[in-house]
């Protein structure tokens, strides 16, 4: 298993000045990183990728959608630019050397029907998905779509979703992408919801249920170390957490207030706590 930690704890575009930082969790013992991808273009994030090589980090990465971008719009052509957006997050996640691409890859961020999810709707994330997973089969690129909790997204909460999702789109390098704050919304039993994942489960995020760190809040920590450990995962576990650095971002997942002293906090006590707990 390798651990590591989202940078959009420091920031959503990650450049040479965050050098520093990196430096910072590759000294706290951290196999990777995962890379933001909002903004940017293939130069940029090969040039990222040169300096994690020089401080010795691993990487995945992770991105969103804006409805300009939404997978299951009724819209060919916005449904067409979705697809174009993916194939520019997997060029730029190929360019980092990064091995998974995660986050809410399935529908747009906070943008909502007033409904729950159709039958068409569900059709159309996966084949804009599976379009996506085979531009990524050149470079070997897993794209791991992420369950969101209710006040994010409407057409995937549930790990049983999840699992449903990774099951119609039917490729390889598409896996289902857990993460812990989420599930502690909107799933009634962690080690049963793990265990929902166990055959098509590829990413992990370890996030507390306040978003600050992990081991410090109400996430069902044993229920879930428990059933990663039972189905045999060994993929990625990667410390999530959110700080007010950056306003913006801040104001979007709605961090109105501290949750930890320094974001150093997050990476030092986190990884502690996530080491022993698997242990």
């Amino acid at each position: 298993m390798r651990f590591g930690v989202n940078l959009l704890l420091w920031t959503t575009h990650v450049t040479d000045e965050h050098e520093s930082q990196l430096a910072f969790v590759k000294e706290c013992g951290f196999d990777g990183v995962e890379v933001p991808l909002f903004d940017g273009d293939v130069a940029h994030y090969q040039k990222v990728a040169q300096m994690l090589d020089r401080v010795g980090l691993q990487r995945t990465c992770s991105t969103g959608l804006d409805a300009e971008f939404n997978p299951i719009d009724a819209s060919a052509t916005v449904r067409r630019a979705a697809v174009d957006r993916l194939k520019w997050a997997i060029d730029c996640g190929q360019a980092l050397g990064a091995d998974v691409l995660c986050g809410p890859l399935h529908s747009a961020f906070k943008v909502f029907s007033g409904q729950g999810p159709t039958e068409d709707e569900c059709q159309r994330s996966a084949d804009v998905l599976r379009e996506a997973a085979e531009h990524a089969e050149s470079s070997g690129l897993m794209l791991a779509p992420e369950a969101l909790n209710r006040f994010e997204c409407y057409l995937l909460n549930t790990a049983t979703q999840m699992r449903k999702l990774c099951e119609r789109v039917d490729h390889p390098l598409l896996r289902a992408h857990y993460d812990t704050h989420h599930m502690h919304l909107e799933e009634h039993d962690a080690s049963a919801a793990v265990k929902e994942c166990a055959g098509v489960l590829g990413h992990v995020h370890l996030s507390e249920n306040n978003r600050g760190v992990p081991g410090r809040g109400q996430v069902d920590w044993r229920g879930t170390f428990g059933a990663l450990k039972e189905i045999g995962y060994d993929g990625w576990c990667v410390i999530e957490a959110f700080s007010r650095l950056d306003p913006e971002f801040a104001a979007a997942i709605h961090v109105w207030r501290d949750y930890f002293v320094d974001p150093k906090d997050v990476c030092i006590d986190g990884l502690r706590f996530a080491k022993a707990s698997l242990s």
